[in-house]
C-alpha cells in the first residue's frame, strides 16, 4: 500500500480510527499541562523516528500525553525518553543523549524507534481493540524495514505481545509457543518469506518512571541490551 516509510508516516498522522484515543489526545492538547501551557501541542498520531534503512528497530508502547503527544516526536520531551536516548547514545545509536523537541538536532544512527500504538492513551493503557486496530501500521513498518532490519529491542511486556502477530503478518515465523518476555531475553526469529532476513529479538523492561525510579531498570541494564542488539544488527 505504501512504497516508503515517509508515505506511511504521512498517512498515519491523519489517522482517526480509534474514537477514545482521538478524543483523549486532542483534549490533552487543548487543556495542556501547566508547565507547557504556552506550547502548541501536536495532538495527533506520532510516527516512528529514525532512518528508513535502520538495521535496528526499537518498539515501545505508545506516545506519552505530555511527551510525544506534545512534541510530535516519539519519546521526546519526557523522562522515559531521557532514559532511552541516554542509553542509546552511550552505545553509539544516537548523536546526542537528549531529546527535548523537534529540531533539537537529535539523529538516530542505524536505529529506528516506533510503537504498536501511535496515539497517547489515557493512563498509558491502550485497549486490546486499539492495539489490534493500530497493528496494520506496525506490520507495514516492519515490511518496509525488511530489507535492512536485523534486530529488534522491545521495551516492556505489552509491546512484546503486540509485536508477535505483527511479525507474523509481516513475513516472519514466530516460534510456538511464543517467545516469553523478560528483561535481557534474546530469541532468533526466522523469515517465512525469501525477501525477509533473520531477526534477533531482545527484551528490555520499559523505560517508564515506574521502572527507572525504582531501580528495576538501571542505565547499565538498558545499555547492555542495546549493546547486544547493536552487535546483532551488524552496527
Amino acid at each position: 500500500m505504501y512504497r516508503t516509510l515517509a508515505d506511511m508516516d504521512a498517512a498515519l498522522t491523519d489517522c482517526r480510527a480509534c474514537p477514545r484515543l482521538v478524543e483523549w489526545r486532542e483534549r490533552v492538547a487543548r487543556e495542556k499541562r501547566a508547565a507547557f501551557r504556552d506550547e502548541t501541542y501536536w495532538g495527533r498520531p506520532v510516527t516512528g523516528l529514525g532512518p528508513a534503512d535502520a538495521p535496528l528497530l526499537v518498539v515501545g508502547l505508545a506516545p506519552a500525553a505530555h511527551g510525544g503527544n506534545r512534541t510530535g516526536r516519539m519519546f521526546t520531551g519526557d523522562r522515559s525518553g531521557d532514559v532511552l536516548f541516554a542509553a542509546m547514545h552511550a552505545v553509539g545509536l544516537t548523536n546526542q543523549p537528549t531529546a527535548t523537541h523537534v529540531g533539537d538536532g537529535l539523529r538516530l544512527l542505524g536505529a529506528r524507534v516506533t510503537a504498536p500504538v501511535h496515539c497517547a492513551p489515557p493512563d498509558n493503557k491502550p485497549t486490546t481493540d486499539e492495539r489490534d486496530r493500530c497493528r496494520s501500521w506496525l506490520t507495514t513498518e516492519l515490511g518496509l524495514l525488511a530489507p535492512t532490519v536485523r534486530a529488534i529491542v522491545v521495551l516492556g511486556a505489552w509491546g512484546w505481545q503486540a509485536l508477535m502477530p505483527a511479525l507474523t503478518e509481516a513475513g516472519w515465523t514466530v516460534p510456538r509457543p511464543r517467545p516469553k518476555f523478560g528483561h535481557g531475553v534474546r530469541y532468533s526469529i526466522a523469515p517465512a518469506r525469501p525477501d525477509r532476513g533473520p531477526l534477533e529479538l531482545f527484551g528490555s523492561y520499559h523505560v517508564s518512571q515506574q521502572n527507572t525510579f525504582t531501580g528495576r531498570l538501571t542505565p547499565a541494564m538498558l545499555e547492555d541490551v542495546f549493546a547486544q542488539a547493536k552487535s546483532a544488527a551488524g552496527l
